[in-house]
């Protein structure tokens, strides 16, 4: 079981004080992601909350479908990002011929 959730749907008013306001109830939280709109400096309208432990974690995703500034926000464990290669291999080639 993982400590991070995912919360969408959020006000664009909304602060990360009263995000974390709403969920500490459920545990202690070690940190809070609370991604803003590169040009506008505006929130995205989520955010990722990791806790000190899986139970607390779990506990949080009652919130799911409740209402945290005017908005009824969905809350779910967050997905880990998977690694994007950087590079490929050493290429095609014609078949039999060495490449050194």
């Amino acid at each position: 079981m993982q400590n991070k959730i995912y919360v969408g749907n959020l006000s664009y008013s909304l602060d990360e004080a009263a995000l974390r306001q709403s969920f500490v109830e459920f545990g202690e939280i070690t940190d809070v992601a609370f991604p803003k709109d590169r040009v506008t400096g505006r929130p995205r309208g989520f955010a990722f909350i990791t806790f000190a432990d899986a139970k607390s974690a779990e506990s949080a995703l009652k919130l799911d479908g409740q209402e945290i500034g005017g908005r009824k926000v969905v809350v779910k464990f967050a997905l880990e990002r998977k690694a994007t290669g950087s590079g490929g291999g050493a290429g095609g080639g014609r078949r039999g011929e060495s490449r050194w």
